[in-house]
């Protein structure tokens, strides 16, 4: 584990001379409020490195590194979404393995179900719940995190020549840049919209007040106690109790009984000040305005459906890779295929008819 600035600094000079390098990324998601990324896994000619990331070390140094080479991640949006909120991080290039395997026509594209198809080895399924920010990790974890990164370079060796084989290298190549593109990208939740949680379409709005209430003062306690908002109160439960609230005007009777007095009485205050609002401050239901779209428009949208079915069969992907619904239905839309989300290859693709 590399947790002092020597280690770190022995790391650096065999990481800046390697070849190739591959990464995998581990927080604790289900531990803390907000998650931190607590351990960087790198895979390179000379092994595998653990980087303790809670550590206080400079790793502008190796961020740089890690900057001038390819990188070969799987599942790569979620490790690099971490890593740019963390270090405002941005990759020079990736390969992403999950990614690859889907341009293959693979469908069962986890990390252990490729391994085990292109490789022929079986991994141990890691611990599932582990708290990544505890220190010292187990053998377990440390066994676990090292075999994450270690099978990326083989990998991405058999899927890429796969992927140039089929003349698909170029399609991998574009989707790659949009992953990082969108992975670079911090947009900041709606005030308006992060708080209606699933089922608070059949509240009205007095409920919705309550339930905006209630996941306000869920996040306060969330982050008050460094802790994951599931462990405060579940989104079902938010919207029962609102649901409640409203029906009866008052703070229900029964609330979970988890919750110690203080957090009771802070539930209490937050139902108590969303029943006391004026109406004109109420939010309000949301518009489910389903968009009419003329004959034309529909006609197109089943053509392009159809013609992205035959071509996903043709190459064996999944349909909905090659182009999604909302893509094929804007591209009816306006009917130009160069305003459109879909990258080079898809465009290619669908427009050969």
């Amino acid at each position: 584990m590399i947790d002092t600035p020597e280690r770190l600094a022995e790391a650096l000079e065999e990481l800046d001379h390697a070849s190739w390098i591959a990464i995998d990324t581990e927080a604790d998601s289900l531990h803390a409020y907000p998650e931190k990324l607590c351990l960087l896994q790198l895979s390179h000619p000379g092994g595998e490195v653990l980087v303790d990331t809670l550590a206080e070390l400079d790793l502008q140094p190796l961020l740089a590194i890690l900057h001038r080479h390819r990188l070969i991640l799987h599942g790569a949006d979620y490790d690099l979404r971490l890593m740019f909120r963390t270090w405002r991080f941005e990759p020079h290039a990736i390969f992403d393995t999950m990614t690859a395997a889907r341009f293959l026509g693979v469908r069962r594209f986890g990390l252990t179900d490729l391994v085990h198809q292109f490789l022929g080895l079986k991994l141990e399924k890691g611990p599932q719940k582990a708290n990544w920010g505890q220190r010292p990790l187990t053998p377990r974890m440390t066994a676990y995190a090292e075999a994450d990164a270690r099978y990326l370079k083989p990998l991405q060796e058999k899927l890429e020549a796969e992927l140039i084989r089929l003349g698909r290298l170029e399609w991998h190549q574009e989707t790659c840049a949009r992953i990082v593109s969108e992975a670079l990208r911090l947009n900041p939740p709606d005030p308006n919209l992060v708080w209606r949680v699933r089922g608070s379409h059949t509240l009205d709005r007095l409920g919705l007040a309550v339930l905006r209430a209630l996941w306000l003062w869920r996040e306060q306690e969330a982050l008050r106690a460094n802790r994951p908002t599931f462990h405060i109160l579940n989104p079902d439960a938010l919207v029962d109790l609102a649901a409640a609230a409203s029906r009866w005007g008052n703070v229900p009777h029964q609330l979970p009984r988890h919750l110690t007095p203080r957090r009771r009485q802070g539930l209490s205050n937050a139902v108590k000040e969303a029943l006391a609002l004026p109406p004109d401050q109420l939010p309000d239901k949301p518009r489910h305005e389903h968009k009419r779209h003329s004959l034309a428009v529909g006609r197109r949208a089943v053509a392009l459906r159809e013609r992205r079915d035959r071509h996903a069969e043709a190459l064996d992907l999944d349909p909905s890779f090659l182009a999604s619904r909302s893509q094929l239905l804007e591209l009816a839309e306006t009917g130009d295929w160069q305003q459109t989300s879909l990258l080079p290859w898809q465009a290619r693709l669908l427009e050969k008819g």
